[in-house]
């Protein structure tokens, strides 16, 4: 394993008061027109910042996600974990999980009775895909060189109270009784954080559960069933809708994922609701697995890259993109959520990082 690099620090920069987004970045992801687009885990929408000067991004604007797909409601937070663009598209997910109601500190009894809690926000449970164009989000447009085909946004079909993905994987043998039981994510439940696609192909990371020690990436393959609704391709073994790969992380759950080339950036930090080192991998050739997987550190599947700086109760690594730098096309560029005060020159802007990759 390498010492982490930092090769320069990128300036986000909001056109308002946004509290809610600058403390809050928890994915990113780069459109081929050089926009920048965030996620937060505090909304309903996305944002878009544009290249002004080098390393600096503005004008920003938010896209309501309503606008373009049809949610489960229109109060519940999305919980934005995991961003991807691909083939047109913007990707993204929600954590897919539950939660339970935090303690406050002030009356004893009051927060013991909190933390019997357990909510479920509905709208956690989508993973959508919404065309782009000129960085402009829209619901559909015609391909240029093919004016028959559309791209059209959508999302995974949807069930009463999650989506086709989770009732799947109520009967899987390793994740099935947690999901079934609602454990929420900061008890070590389902909960969702890294997304990775490559044309109809998907990749999801689990920040949690991790099962003795062992974090899990699913692949999954969609195709849309009628317009606006997704549906899952069998991939797994005996028509199962969906892998598994298991991953040595040092008992780290998966905070992030970014495809680079024929290889998987990555990034593991702590499951739950922990404080602690988070480390930078590389998981080799996840195009080329063919059924379930597991990979060893010891292996040639997987990689230690390097360790993030690590500073207890502020900048928490949350999304990662590939970024071209100081002559280097593929470097990694990472945003923060809980960021340090010294990573926020204003109210309104915050200072993402940039290492070198190789």
């Amino acid at each position: 394993m390498s010492e982490y690099f930092l090769l320069s620090r990128v300036l986000l920069r909001f056109e308002k008061r946004s509290d809610d987004v600058v403390g809050d970045l928890s994915a990113a992801t780069f459109t081929p027109d050089g926009s920048l687009w965030i996620g937060s885990d505090e909304m309903i929408g996305v944002e878009r910042l544009s290249p002004v000067e080098t390393n600096i991004f503005a004008k920003h604007k938010r896209f309501l996600i309503g606008d373009f797909i049809e949610l489960f409601n229109n109060k519940d937070e999305i919980d934005i974990e995991g961003m991807d663009y691909a083939d047109g598209y913007l990707w993204f997910t929600g954590s897919q999980s539950t939660k339970r109601k935090k303690a406050k500190g002030k009356k004893a009894k009051k927060d013991m009775q909190r933390l019997t809690e357990i909510k479920t926000d509905l709208n956690r449970y989508l993973l959508v895909r919404i065309p782009v164009i000129n960085g402009k989000l829209v619901k559909s447009c015609a391909l240029a060189d093919d004016a028959e085909k559309k791209l059209t946004a959508a999302c995974l079909e949807k069930r009463e109270s999650s989506n086709i993905l989770i009732e799947a994987l109520k009967e899987d043998p390793h994740l099935g009784t947690i999901i079934a039981t609602e454990l929420p994510s900061k008890d070590n439940g389902l909960d969702i954080e890294g997304l990775a696609v490559r044309g109809n192909k998907v990749f999801l990371g689990l920040r949690g559960p991790v099962l003795r020690g062992w974090a899990i990436i699913l692949e999954i393959e969609v195709e849309e069933s009628e317009p606006g609704i997704l549906t899952l391709k069998e991939v797994g073994e005996s028509g199962r809708k969906y892998k598994k790969h298991f991953l040595e992380l040092n008992g780290l759950g998966i905070r992030e994922l970014c495809l680079h080339g024929k290889d998987m950036i990555v990034l593991a930090g702590p499951t739950m609701d922990l404080e602690g080192q988070m480390t930078v991998f590389k998981m080799k050739n996840v195009f080329k697995r063919s059924g379930d997987t597991i990979s060893w550190q010891e292996s040639e599947d997987l990689e230690v890259l390097f360790d993030l700086p690590f500073t207890v109760g502020s900048d928490h690594a949350e999304g990662l993109a590939l970024y071209p730098c100081l002559g280097k096309k593929d470097c990694l560029f990472v945003v923060y959520d809980s960021p340090n005060d010294n990573r926020k020159p204003t109210e309104k802007e915050i200072y993402a990082d940039v290492f070198q990759l190789n």
